[in-house]
């Protein structure tokens, strides 16, 4: 149980006589520059996954208001996060986990709680990530095939690949080999999809942006697609993506979140509408099933989606890849050693059976990605960081600024309940329309 202590033995980086001292862990630390960590983020953020959200973000909105929340959302997540990333070295004590900065400043059941958020945001998104590349491997077939098989093939072939990637690509500093292919196939995935989705988008004169359902329906659906914006602007994981960046740590960071709610977000908030803008509140939840031929065009668009889900979801992943590996690894040896080899390889094949098990179970794609927004991500987002102010630094701040950060507890701490009652019924209901297994 060292890993989820607060205490821990020294690490070699806490016994050189640096700026700041941080828990022991088995990945590195203090490594990247600020620009590479902003390509990170614009790469992870910029997958099929994400960019697959028309039908959970804008189609039970509406044009204004799945708009108005695309905007209000990315802004508060912005600020919510540049907060957040000021908190990262507190009296000199670095923290390159968010649950430890939580008991830190309030606790161990905070700490715990913290760990829980994190750990259940984190294995929901890659049970998601994996139903994506199983549906992209499925597309690719079906192109070729009039009876491709089913999808739980692709979802076991899928967790094997990701499996591979993350036993020899361990950590998030060791992905900086692969951010620039990631990023050729982020520009081709989005190219690719744009153009068709405007030519269809032309050809398709009539659309139906309509709202379904009843006042009560309409309403929740409402609150499952606020989560969904959510869940593309922010991960619940930034000091563990802070952890790697090089000292000044708070000024570096702040440095790469811009490139995310910048460039990032003009790049799938505008795919998200473009697909909306083409097929209308029909859209479907894996946006490249949608799309007309060629079938050269669809095989490279679903190519790209899955080999570029390899890198994005093993940004996601990391933080439990690296408490497990400082858990169960030699810290000091390094991680490609003999004993760290094997044990790795047995902690990452039971980490992936049982994620691709869930996934070929309940293939349910928009559940998966409402859940996480509502359940987790809203305190980890909003809730966490102003709580954190308001412990800190809430004694010597202004009188407004007391209000302000009491505020953003209050109301996206009811936000998070009303989105986690609107996503549990969106399950239950799916639980009623598929069986176990389903063939989606």
């Amino acid at each position: 149980m060292e890993v989820l202590s607060l205490e821990g033995g020294k690490s070699d980086h806490e016994q050189k006589q640096n700026e700041y001292t941080f828990a022991a862990t088995a990945h590195v630390v203090d490594n990247d520059s600020w620009q590479q960590v902003g390509l990170l983020l614009v790469t992870s953020f910029n997958c099929a996954y994400v960019l697959s959200f028309s039908s959970l973000m804008l189609a039970p909105l509406g044009w204004y208001w799945g708009l108005t929340c695309l905007v209000i959302i990315a802004a508060f997540a912005a600020y919510a996060n540049w907060l957040l990333a000021g908190f990262h070295v507190i009296n000199d004590h670095r923290f390159i986990r968010y649950r430890d900065l939580m008991g830190y400043v309030f606790g161990n059941r905070m700490y715990y709680v913290t760990w829980y958020l994190q750990f259940t945001t984190l294995i929901l998104g890659s049970m998601g990530f994996i139903l994506l590349g199983g549906r992209a491997l499925k597309e690719i077939n079906s192109e070729f095939s009039d009876s491709p098989m089913r999808l739980q093939v692709y979802i076991v072939a899928t967790g094997v690949v990701y499996f591979v990637f993350a036993y020899f690509v361990p950590t998030i500093s060791s992905m900086r080999n692969w951010l620039f292919s990631s990023a050729i196939l982020t520009v081709i995935y989005d190219a690719a999809i744009l153009v068709i989705l405007i030519k269809d988008g032309n050809r398709n004169k009539v659309k139906d942006y309509n709202i379904v359902g009843n006042k009560t329906e309409k309403a929740l659906n409402a609150f499952g697609a606020i989560a969904a914006i959510l869940v593309c602007n922010t991960s619940g994981i930034l000091p563990e993506i802070q952890s790697t960046v090089r000292k000044p740590v708070i000024t570096n960071m702040r440095k790469a979140l811009p490139t995310q709610y910048t460039i990032g977000l003009a790049i799938y908030y505008g795919i998200s509408i473009a697909g909306y803008w083409a097929y209308g509140a029909t859209v479907s939840a894996y946006l490249p099933e949608e799309l007309s031929g060629p079938t050269w065009a669809k095989v490279l668009i679903n190519g790209t989606a899955f080999l570029q889900s390899i890198m994005s979801q093993h940004l996601f992943v990391a933080p439990i890849h690296e408490a497990l590996d400082t858990r169960f690894q030699r810290l000091n040896e390094g991680m490609f050693s003999k004993y760290n080899l094997i044990c790795r390889f047995f902690v990452r094949s039971l980490f992936f059976g049982f994620n691709i098990l869930v996934a070929a179970l309940f293939p349910f794609m928009g559940d998966f990605v409402n859940l996480i927004g509502s359940f987790a991500l809203f305190p980890l987002t909003f809730v966490f960081p102003s709580m954190i102010f308001l412990k800190i630094k809430g004694k010597d701040a202004r009188k407004e600024q007391q209000l302000w950060h009491m505020a953003i507890v209050i109301f996206f701490s009811l936000m998070s309940i009303i989105t986690t009652a609107a996503a549990v019924r969106l399950i239950i209901h799916n639980t009623k329309i598929y069986h176990f297994f389903a063939n989606i």
